[in-house]
């Protein structure tokens, strides 16, 4: 029997919580490729955010050696996939590299909805799907109330679903051979031109770019000369292994092999995940599909709150970006914050991860502004632009129409919360398009939102209506042109620029109020009175006064005519007025972030 046909390529799918890391251990114990000695929970989750948030960030792939029943030795390469949709694009890849998916469904809580989006996903790339019941050792597990789930939501039999327990080992035997029956072997190519998938790549320091493949046809070996089709670069392959799951050196990779390789590449930025690898003398004609250049979706300015910090911060962003070639950054500067980076993410937690990895890895004290989105500007002259900073939009009067991105959401939450969840939607300024019932006690909505309103507390306001049983997930919808303006914050008559921003005409009155509110907290008095504006345009729509520290002038006169206290009044009042016109208004460090803080 050829070598490709006792190959199986797979990854395992799963809601956050369902059990997919516990499983992964169990069977890489099952198939002996890890000792127990050697350990560990989590495993494959080799960063300490991924083991206390219990979510996968990078994609580890494993080789496993397994005897089947029928005492055949069959070769298993399971692809880790992250699991949130904001690296939604790297686990399309992933599982473009794999011909099976388990997916795995918690007895307890049943389909979720990252399990739908993930679904969604795995039927697009024409994966066999073995649906595994999960945790049914629980006192509260419904086995019946899932099966029941998979046929309606997800369209799967439920006589096809495995019922297993990761954490105490019951049924790893069963998916193993299931992964074996029922995933097909990698497809062979009529040609023997070389084509490889590249899923993801990390930085060593060492060793320079290690690229993770998956080899489609052709062979990979040491002093191969490769062609990556996307950046259209050339290099040379100084070393090809397996992951098991440590990197360990074989001679080459063959078709429907999952492996690494190392050439002299510099950067991670030149090796684009989604990218086909052929040989640079007889390249293939056509590069496998699905490939896209990743482009950011929400930024935000991150500024050292010491301003000397600012080289460091520097060394810290190239550093992160070695290993995270979708995280991207420009300096700026802003009149209130000093000198920082924009930086680009694929969504919010993307950016959560980057800021924490700062605090953590780097011990960097940052400040972020308000995160935001690309907007699609389009002038009055026909030409668009692209803006992700509210001080580049050009004046209002050459200003046609803006777009905004969207999201479709997925929303699952119990019956009783529905019209909580619809309002929280509306006043989102969404549009719910369907609800589909689960079961009894649980519906799904599918909304269309702009992504700017979903940015920072949405999510955490599902989980606080429905006491943490709502769930949601999202994928990007096309731009909508929305009622949108500027909105300035002016202090003293002067713009602020940390806190511009672009909101919906509606919404403006009641963000300005907020922040002019806000401001007056944390702006100390001076000698003169201080006016907090919210302004679009000329238009002032928000105002607060920070009122002046009062000097009394007439202490030093007791006594004598009342006219001598008027003097020295009305000379202090002209006074005032000179400093008002000539004085500066300090805004201390921390009522930036005071305010921002606020905001998020």
């Amino acid at each position: 029997m050829p070598e490709q046909a006792l190959t199986r390529n797979f990854c395992i799918i799963a809601h956050v919580d369902h059990g997919k890391t516990t499983l992964s251990d169990r069977l890489l114990q099952a198939t002996g490729t890890i000792s127990d000695r050697q350990m560990t929970e989590q495993h494959l989750d080799s960063m300490d955010l991924e083991r206390e948030r219990g979510i996968t960030i990078k994609a580890h792939p494993v080789t496993m050696s397994y005897t089947a029943k029928n005492k055949t030795k069959y070769r298993l390469n399971l692809i880790d996939t992250p699991g949130h949709v904001d690296f939604s694009y790297e686990v399309s890849r992933s599982l473009s590299a794999c011909e099976g998916a388990l997916l795995i469904v918690d007895a307890a809580q049943g389909v979720e909805a990252q399990t739908v989006a993930n679904v969604h996903l795995a039927n697009k790339q024409g994966l066999k799907l073995i649906p595994v019941i999960n945790k049914i050792d629980l006192p509260n597990a419904d086995i019946e109330t899932v099966k029941r789930q998979l046929e309606d939501v997800l369209a799967i039999p439920a006589d096809e679903a495995i019922l297993a327990s990761a954490k105490a080992g019951i049924g790893i035997e069963e998916i193993l051979e299931a992964i074996i029956a029922r995933i097909p072997s990698p497809p062979e190519f009529k040609d023997d031109l070389t084509r490889a998938l590249v899923f993801d790549s990390l930085f060593d320091t060492y060793r320079g770019v290690v690229t993770y493949v998956r080899v489609f046809s052709g062979e990979l070996r040491a002093g191969t000369p490769i062609l990556l089709m996307g950046s259209n670069l050339r290099y040379e392959i100084k070393e090809v292994g397996n992951f098991m799951p440590k990197p360990l050196r074989t001679e080459s990779l063959k078709p429907g092999d999952v492996g690494y390789l190392i050439a002299n590449i510099k950067t991670t930025a030149e090796v684009k995940i989604g990218d086909t690898l052929t040989h640079a003398h007889k390249p293939a004609p056509a590069p496998l599909p699905g490939f896209k250049n990743v482009t950011p979706m929400v930024f935000s300015g991150i500024y050292p709150i010491d301003t000397s910090e600012f080289e460091q911060l520097k060394m810290a962003l190239g550093k992160l970006q070695l290993n995270d070639a979708a995280l991207t950054y420009t300096a700026e500067s802003s009149v209130a914050l000093g000198f920082g980076f924009r930086c680009g993410f694929l969504g919010l937690l993307h950016m959560e991860i980057v800021q924490e990895r700062l605090r953590r890895e780097y011990q960097m004290d940052i400040i972020a502004t308000y995160p935001s989105v690309v907007y699609e500007v389009t002038r009055t002259n026909g030409e668009v632009l692209m803006m992700d900073n509210p001080t580049q939009l050009p004046d209002p009067s050459v200003i046609d129409h803006i777009a905004e991105p969207m999201v479709r959401a997925f929303i699952m939450i119990p019956n009783d919360n529905i019209g909580d969840i619809m309002q929280l939607v509306m006043e989102k300024r969404g549009i719910c398009e369907h609800t589909e019932s689960l079961d009894a006690k649980r519906v799904m909505l599918r909304c269309d939102l702009p992504l700017n309103e979903i940015l920072v507390d949405f999510n955490d306001r599902i989980k606080t209506i429905t006491r943490g049983y709502g769930s949601m997930d999202y994928e990007y919808a096309p731009y909508r042109i929305s009622d949108l303006v500027k909105m300035d914050m002016l202090v003293n008559g002067d713009p602020v620029d940390a806190f511009s921003c672009i909101v919906e005409r509606g919404k403006a009155e009641s963000r300005g109020r907020h922040i002019a509110a806000k401001l007056k907290e944390v702006i100390p008095p001076h000698l003169f009175k201080i006016a907090i504006q919210a302004a679009i345009g000329g238009k002032i729509i928000a105002r607060e006064d920070v009122k002046s520290v009062g000097k009394n002038v007439t202490a030093k006169c007791y006594g004598g005519d009342i006219t001598r206290k008027r003097k020295l009044l009305e000379k202090q009042k002209e006074g005032k007025k000179r400093m008002k016109s000539i004085g500066r208004v300090d805004i201390p460090q921390e009522a930036f972030i005071a305010v921002l803080k606020s905001e998020n």
